[in-house]
């Protein structure tokens, strides 16, 4: 009982150690990002014919946490990652540590693809379709706080759906989940994804086809890598057993 008791703080002093440095980078992360809100700043707004406006100045302080925020979160992504394989390593096999280490890097990559995608086809895509539509009834003027949460929410959602092939072929190489469970539920992953598109999408049937595709073809693409993955950690598991049956 008592070495169970050790085991569990043991366990939570390392979970601890984990948060307190991923926090550490996001803190790191953040400030680097305040230091270069201007230059970012003037990047996100380049394409823009009119000059943004506050309404006060927490609208001000608002926009450069917001934007701070976004790059701290995309600095950390790579470190939470490499925190939590640290936090399982010491409970996989040496083969399994080989695999998983190698979808850190594929995390970060997949989040700024996603990211990138957010920003240049969709909220542009969706930003001309609403000032259009409302353009011979309304005078276009853009509070940088509106700006940037409208923008904040046409970028991020995809920059955390377009980690779905790399999370699914660590989960299929620590044999959490198997491509024959994600066959199953596709019908009812294909509804969550066209409803998160509708959603976030103007109401109109291109602008939900152009969404929808490359969502359920991330899908299709995460079953075929969870098969590819699945395949060579049941060959993996054959030959170990060979070897201990030799043995």
């Amino acid at each position: 009982m008592e070495d169970k008791e050790l085991q569990l703080v043991d366990h939570l002093d390392e979970l601890r150690k984990r948060i307190i440095i991923s926090a550490v980078a996001f803190v790191i992360f953040f400030i680097v990002g305040f230091i270069y809100v201007t230059d970012i700043y003037d990047w996100l707004v380049r394409g823009l014919d009119v000059k943004l406006i506050v309404l006060g100045p927490s609208d001000i302080i608002w926009v450069y946490f917001m934007i701070a925020t976004v790059i701290a979160i995309a600095g950390t992504i790579p470190v939470l990652a490499s925190q939590i394989w640290m936090f399982v390593k010491p409970a996989l096999k040496p083969i399994e540590k080989r695999i998983t280490l190698s979808y850190i890097p594929a995390l970060f990559i997949l989040f700024i693809v996603g990211l990138s995608f957010g920003y240049f086809i969709i909220f542009p895509m969706v930003l001309e379709f609403l000032v259009n539509m409302g353009a011979d009834m309304f005078v276009t003027n853009f509070t940088a706080e509106k700006y940037f949460r409208f923008l904040m929410n046409m970028t991020l959602p995809f920059g955390v759906l377009f980690e779905l092939p790399a999370v699914v072929m660590f989960l299929t190489a620590l044999g959490i989940i198997n491509p024959f469970v994600l066959s199953k539920i596709r019908k009812y992953a294909y509804f969550v994804l066209i409803l998160i598109a509708i959603v976030i999408t103007p109401p109109d049937f291109m602008s939900d086809f152009v969404v929808t595709l490359p969502l359920l073809l991330l899908y299709e693409i995460s079953i075929n890598l969870s098969k590819f993955v699945y395949k060579k950690r049941m060959k993996k598991l054959e030959e170990q057993e060979e070897e201990f049956a030799e043995a």
